[in-house]
């Protein structure tokens, strides 16, 4: 089943593309030439800044999918506030508490100290926030290296197994705090690399999706999804405290 959380996909394409478009494997194209044409200055623009901060992962989609997306940089508080979103069992961030989950990503990941011993848990959070409808992996890869390299270190994700890495990801989602993805990633901490525009294309799995691996769990008026977020949030309050 497609991933249509606007309900026009047969009227608008996937996720009201730019190009109208519905063919997954045309997405999918048009998806990675965006990310690729984008990435140069997505980059640039986040060198020069002393921390990140949540509005840098917004701009920085906007710069990765502007030419995709009319709705590039903006998050589901704003695209789609009033539903839940899943891959597989596990329910990403609510809408109200996106910017939360990743403001605690960052304060991790601009500390050198715990990037270093928290790489994966960094990451697991980023992923739990999913900001965006579409284009989180992406989004995130790029932010988590440039958090990497000023702690001093790089990921070396083109030996990384997409299936296993997805894998423990999903796991740290559902357990965070414990160190999954951490070990998973350890084997492939390298020192830090200099030119990241040539690192991050080359991870497997960049190419983009059509949102096949994602659903819509419901309306965040249910009271059935509501119950899952409460029992999500009791989870990950015990290591965040608000996300």
């Amino acid at each position: 089943m497609t991933f249509d959380p606007f309900g026009d996909f047969e009227s608008r394409g996937y996720l009201r593309n730019i190009a109208q478009e519905k063919d997954p494997a045309i997405v999918r194209r048009l998806e990675h030439a965006s990310f690729t044409t984008g990435i140069d200055d997505a980059f640039e623009a986040l060198k020069n800044k002393k921390a990140l901060t949540y509005s840098d992962v917004l701009s920085t989609h906007k710069i990765l999918f502007e030419a995709m997306y009319p709705w590039a940089g903006q998050d589901r508080s704003q695209t789609a506030p009033k539903i839940a979103i899943s891959r597989g069992s596990v329910l990403f961030a609510h809408p109200r508490y996106i910017q939360n989950a990743i403001q605690h990503a960052l304060k991790l990941g601009n500390d050198p100290k715990a990037m270093r011993g928290k790489a994966g848990e960094v990451m697991g959070y980023l992923a739990h926030g999913h900001p965006f409808l579409d284009g989180n992996g992406r989004t995130i890869m790029v932010v988590h290296s440039v958090l990497a390299q000023r702690a001093g270190f790089s990921v070396d994700w083109a030996s990384t197994d997409k299936t296993a890495y997805l894998q423990a990801l999903t796991k740290e989602l559902d357990d965070p705090g414990k160190g999954i993805l951490d070990k998973y990633l350890e084997p492939y901490i390298r020192p830090a690399v200099t030119d990241l525009k040539e690192h991050i294309p080359a991870a497997k799995g960049l190419d983009g999706g059509t949102g096949d691996d994602h659903k819509v769990r419901g309306s965040n008026d249910d009271p059935v999804v509501i119950a899952e977020y409460k029992q999500q949030q009791l989870k990950r309050d015990e290591h965040t405290g608000d996300a």
